[in-house]
């Protein structure tokens, strides 16, 4: 089936009893055996919840995996994918990214001595250069990357690593598997923030992962069962519900986004316009081989600090807040908010300023967004 009808069918009567066309909300621990020895396939909830299950396996159909796992957050679900590594293993990861996996890598696992390299991963030679040998074991990357909009070449990245034995696991929150699959050009790990577009909403936590190989399922499963930290059958049922708009929230999202891009770049109080949808971002024609949509997530810079905190002060439709993706447009502002774990001369580094703003477009009128950020609302 094609994409657009797997999402409409997400959870689709996966109740084969009654047929119910909604999934139902299985709010139970743990389930009545039969008979002493006899299973029916579900014993305890943090091993296998039905309607947990049914997320589970449509995220393993959109990202055309082998399996897929629905955890607590989009953290807890990164935090299973690097509970994989051992002590000493070395990671090299996109310097731009968001500030809570940054945070995760340095303030957690590097005290169990695994430990990461931050590197332009949108420059393969850059990943090259930053190789351990006998340590390095995988590559994370985000694409586009948070909140600069960078754009790694997938094939690129899966070519580099299988030559040095590498896992590749790849953020794809932004595009969502509507727009972006990257099993399909060889990572073996998806990972997501289904708070974010899957959800849709703003009304729910939820994390997933996509596995490339039954391996990498086996081992992703075994860390889930063992730790717990499993999303419960309520916020699976929300996150059914809200892939089922998926295409609808991404096209038109998308489609408000980028009048929102074109609009900033003619502004003369706006420096830079980080948006890949635009045909002088450097990762434009990249992202249109490997996507099928450029995503509704866009920052830009003032031309000075004061008119960046003017903007945040005046708006009225744009919600100053974190998280992104819901049909509710949010402001941002990166570094108080999405990258404050970074330490500040990174945040310089990398160029994430004080006069930068990150945009999640929502599904308001496009005219009223523009004319809320002109102060015009």
């Amino acid at each position: 089936m094609k994409i657009e009808t797997v999402l409409a069918h997400a959870g689709l009567c996966t109740d084969k009893t009654t047929g119910a066309v909604s999934t139902p909300i299985h709010q139970t621990a743990t389930f009545r055996h039969p008979a002493l020895g006899v299973s029916t396939g579900y014993d305890y909830s943090r091993t296998v919840n039905p309607t947990r299950q049914a997320l589970e396996r449509v995220m393993a159909e959109l990202e055309t995996g082998d399996r897929g796992f629905a955890f607590a957050s989009g953290m807890a679900a990164i935090t299973a994918i690097l509970t994989s590594l051992s002590a000493g293993d070395h990671v090299i990861v996109s310097d731009d990214l968001y500030g809570g996996t940054y945070r995760v890598f340095e303030k957690c696992f590097r005290k169990f001595n695994v430990t990461a390299t931050y590197v332009d991963t949108s420059n393969p030679v850059a990943v090259e250069e930053a190789l351990m040998a006998g340590r390095t074991r995988a590559v994370f990357v985000e694409t586009p990357t948070n909140p600069l909009m960078k754009i790694t070449d997938l094939e690129a990245m899966v070519l580099l690593a299988r030559a040095h034995r590498l896992l590749t696991i790849v953020d794809n929150t932004f595009m969502t598997p509507y727009f972006q699959r990257p099993l399909e050009f060889g990572v073996d790990v998806v990972v997501h923030s289904g708070t974010k577009y899957l959800g849709g909403h703003n009304d729910v936590l939820s994390g997933t992962v996509v596995t490339r190989t039954a391996e990498l399922s086996e081992t992703i499963g075994f860390i889930q069962n063992s730790t717990g930290a499993v999303l419960g059958p309520q916020d699976s049922w929300l996150m059914l519900r809200g892939i089922k708009t998926l295409k609808a929230r991404m096209e038109l999202q998308q489609q408000s986004a980028m009048e929102v891009a074109r609009w900033l770049k003619r502004q003369p109080w706006v420096s830079e316009v980080y948006y890949p949808g635009l045909p002088d971002h450097p990762g434009h024609d990249l992202i249109k081989t490997q996507a099928s949509g450029f995503g509704a997530v866009l920052s830009f810079k003032t031309n000075t600090v004061e008119r960046a905190r003017q903007i945040m002060k005046h708006v009225r439709l744009w919600s100053v807040a974190v998280s992104l993706g819901g049909v509710e447009s949010i402001l941002s502002y990166p570094v108080r908010m999405s990258h404050a774990a970074i330490p500040a001369a990174e945040r310089e580094r990398l160029g994430i300023t004080d006069n930068l703003i990150r945009l999640s477009v929502g599904l308001e009128e496009t005219s009223d967004l523009i004319a809320d950020l002109e102060g015009k609302v």
